[in-house]
Order: structure tokens, then C-alpha cells, then sequence
């Protein structure tokens, strides 16, 4: 087998949560690319057919847009259902949904406290339950999208409930390998630093100033689009890193070097 052979996923399923938008959905078209049968699961019913209409379209693969709030767990086991029913199996799950908060510590309330935890931790939670069942015959592989804000603080922005969602969802991701490897259940995290989405645009708003504030931190020039991300998650959904697990791979422009 070729180097870029491994990289194939002809035949192979992919769900991947958020996937209509952002980083999700730059995912969602790599995998396609590389031949996977994509499921798009997210919150948004018409975004999500819309994704799967053109991922199908642009990569003749077959598509499946399943409406989902992940942090639901009859709707996450009915999302699981659906992929297998029209697919036979789930091969590869990208827990990519997320929200984030921009609020000062001592005034962030229990509800906004509890909504990122709900989608962040409760959702890759559920997520990597109902497709590792699915999975355990055959193995898999689990690809969950952490942040470099798993291992730093983020400034200027205020953010402690996503940073330690994000810090969870790694520690999560490797008991996890641990405990699936014996069903050849891969699990790894993809940690990208700041990448321009919804939720940068976020704090965008609220200091004009701070792009010019994370740059200064970067080795690289400039904040990239959710595009910079997409290889490194293929090359962690394929057998291209069949050797990999438990791990998390950062693409952060050098962001965490200094």
C-alpha cells in the first residue's frame, strides 16, 4: 500500500457533528474527498441537507444530513441509527460540535456555565458512546476536536467554561483509547489554536483589537480559514495514523511554542 493509499476512505462512513459550517464542515468535505459516505449531524435542518447536497454533489459520495442536538442523548442515539440504517456501520466520528462563552469568570452564570459543558463534554460524551457500539465489531475510529485552549489561558478573551470543556474532552479522548483499544477503537483529539469561525468572530466583537493581540503570539502571519485544519484531521481518521492513538495533534501556527 502506498503512502497516499493510506489515506483513502473509499467505503468508509464518516459522521461528523457541526458539521454544515466552519471547521466541521471543512472536515466533512476532506473526508469526502478521500472517499468517505459523510453524515452531517447538526442542529440546523436545512444547513445541514444544504452541506450534504454539496458534499455529494462535489465528491460523489453519498451524503445524509441528520438533524441532532448532541447534547440530547435520544437524539444522538437516533442519529447513530439513521447512519447505520442507510449505511451499514459507522467507520469514523468526527465530535466536532462546540459552543463557546465570552464572559469574565465571576459573572458567567450557572446556565452558561452548564450550556458549554452541555455540548462540549456531555455531547462528545454521548457522540462517542452510541458510535463506538456500532463500532466495536469492527473498530473505528474517533476523532474529537479539542482547542490548544485545552493547555493554555486565552487572552484577552474571558472563556474558563470552553477552555475547560476543551481540557476535558482531551483527558476524555485518552481514558478512551485506553479503554477501546481492545475493540481496535482509535481515539485522538485534533487541537487547532485560532482559526477564523463563527466563534473568533465572536470575539472579534468584542475587542476590535485582538487580532492584532493573537498574531503577536503566533510564529505564523496570519490567522487562517477552518481549510489550514482539514488535512491534519483526515490524516487522523485514516489509517495514514494507524499508529496513532490516545494522542492530540495541534495546528495552532506555533501559537503554544512560546
Amino acid at each position: 500500500m502506498s503512502v497516499l493509499d493510506r489515506f483513502d476512505l473509499s467505503g468508509r462512513t464518516a459522521i461528523v457533528t457541526g458539521g454544515n459550517r466552519g471547521i466541521g464542515r471543512e472536515i466533512a468535505d476532506a473526508l469526502a474527498e478521500a472517499g468517505a459516505n459523510v453524515v452531517v449531524a447538526n442542529r440546523s435542518e436545512d444547513s445541514g441537507e444544504t452541506a450534504a447536497e454539496e458534499l455529494a454533489d462535489d465528491w460523489d459520495v453519498e451524503t445524509l444530513a441528520v438533524p441532532v442536538d448532541v447534547a440530547d442523548e435520544a437524539e444522538v442515539e437516533a442519529m447513530v441509527d439513521a447512519t447505520v440504517d442507510r449505511f451499514g456501520g459507522v467507520d469514523v466520528l468526527v465530535n466536532n460540535a462546540g459552543i463557546v462563552v465570552h464572559e469574565a469568570a465571576e459573572e458567567m452564570t450557572v446556565d452558561e456555565w452548564d450550556a458549554v459543558m452541555q455540548v462540549n463534554v456531555r455531547g462528545v460524551f454521548l457522540c462517542s458512546k452510541y458510535a463506538g457500539i456500532e463500532m466495536m465489531e469492527s473498530g473505528g475510529t474517533i476523532l474529537n476536536v479539542s482547542s490548544m485552549s485545552a493547555r493554555i489561558a486565552n487572552y484577552p478573551q474571558r472563556q474558563v467554561a470552553y477552555n475547560a470543556s476543551k481540557g476535558a474532552v482531551e483527558s476524555f479522548s485518552r481514558q478512551l483509547a485506553s479503554e477501546w483499544a481492545e475493540h481496535d477503537i482509535r481515539v485522538n483529539c485534533l487541537a487547532p489554536g485560532y482559526i477564523r469561525t463563527d466563534n473568533t468572530d465572536q470575539a472579534d466583537d468584542v475587542d476590535p483589537n485582538i487580532d492584532e493581540v493573537w498574531r503577536s503570539e503566533m510564529l505564523m502571519d496570519e490567522i487562517p480559514g477552518p481549510e489550514a485544519v482539514a488535512p491534519a484531521a483526515l490524516y487522523l481518521a485514516s489509517d495514514a495514523s494507524s499508529y496513532v492513538t490516545g494522542a492530540s495533534l495541534v495546528v495552532d501556527g506555533g501559537y503554544t511554542v512560546r
